[in-house]
């Protein structure tokens, strides 16, 4: 551990994650994390078993796929780190992402981080800690942060989006949270887990377009519309393309755990996001506009798909898989 002050040390194991409250998402979380402590982590052989749960948490609900996967990531996280396992009764949120409005830092003499973090996602009060990207001696380490009363806020109100609404998200306000920090400085980008984690997201928006294709497959338009029947045959050769690629991912990253695999990953990251964008065109011109205008659950899980995939960098990626490509050979050699 660099730069902890071992004064706060015990302080990170102190929170449990609020136990009141009787919403959907509060309940069905620690009910999953009573009966799945951990998922199978990345690259230790059982890749495809932590996707496939993944899968279908996003299957059930993108909400709470989101939640569960940060915790479960951040587990995965503090494992590669060499960390011990944190208290059973934590859940964990990972807020890497930056912006104009960050202004977090960590004070490696008190031991405490304050600032702003924007696009941090979860429930108040649900989320016990997080591990943060913050700004310290010019560099972006990443520190495992307890969230206390008083000592965190989340801002969600900027939220204006029908998508994601069921998870808060918005900027984080530190006020001297008590803080650690997790491996070397440069450790939460270089570390192979990084992309292998990528993939998990993957696995997630995938999850939610295989019940957004079941809600087609079981129209009975199919049987009566040619057209809708034929939608449903072009959404299960995306779907099933997409699903050999992550099972052959899947198994390259456990043939070899420390090899990135940055290019497979981007790769069907891409295949997933364009992926999920066709069955959501192809389930609305199959159902028709009822469907996203009187089915809530189907409505939501759609507007919640579109805000999620964007997690994806598209076309940025896309140009770097081009330019990578550019310089190899037999790319498409079978």
């Amino acid at each position: 551990m660099s730069g902890a002050n071992t004064s706060h040390a015990t302080a990170l194991h102190v929170a449990s994650f609020d136990t009141s409250g009787s919403d959907w998402l509060a309940s069905r979380v620690r009910r999953q994390i009573r009966e799945t402590p951990d998922l199978p982590r990345p690259g230790g052989g059982e890749t495809l078993e932590r996707w496939r749960a993944l899968a279908r948490f996003g299957a059930e609900s993108l909400p709470l796929v989101k939640v569960l996967e940060a915790h479960y990531d951040a587990l995965a996280i503090l494992a590669e780190a060499g960390e011990p396992r944190p208290p059973v009764d934590t859940l964990w949120a990972v807020w890497a992402a930056g912006g104009p409005t960050e202004t977090v830092r960590y004070d490696a003499h008190a031991g405490r981080v304050s600032g702003i973090k924007p696009w941090c996602s979860g429930p108040q009060g649900l989320i016990s800690h997080a591990l943060v990207t913050v700004a310290h001696d010019d560099r972006r380490p990443l520190a495992a942060i307890t969230l206390a009363p008083g000592a965190f806020r989340l801002d969600a109100s900027q939220w204006s989006g029908p998508g994601m609404v069921g998870v808060p998200t918005g900027e984080g306000h530190f006020s001297e949270a008590a803080a650690r920090l997790v491996s070397a400085p440069e450790f939460y980008l270089e570390r192979p887990g990084f992309w292998h984690g990528g993939a998990g997201i993957a696995a997630c928006w995938f999850g939610a377009a295989t019940a957004i294709a079941e809600r087609v497959r079981r129209s009975p338009g199919v049987s009566k519309n040619p057209f809708c029947a034929a939608h449903l045959g072009a959404i299960d050769a995306q779907l099933t393309a997409a699903q050999l690629m992550l099972r052959q991912l899947a198994r390259d990253i456990d043939r070899q755990p420390q090899d990135s695999h940055r290019y497979a990953v981007t790769r069907v990251r891409c295949f997933v996001d364009r992926v999920c964008r066709d069955v959501m065109e192809r389930a609305a011109l199959a159902l028709g506009p009822a469907s996203l205008c009187t089915d809530a659950e189907h409505a939501q899980r759609c507007a919640d798909l579109q805000a999620f995939i964007r997690q994806c960098h598209g076309q940025r990626d896309e140009q770097w898989l081009g330019e990578a490509l550019h310089q190899a050979e037999g790319a498409w050699t079978l």
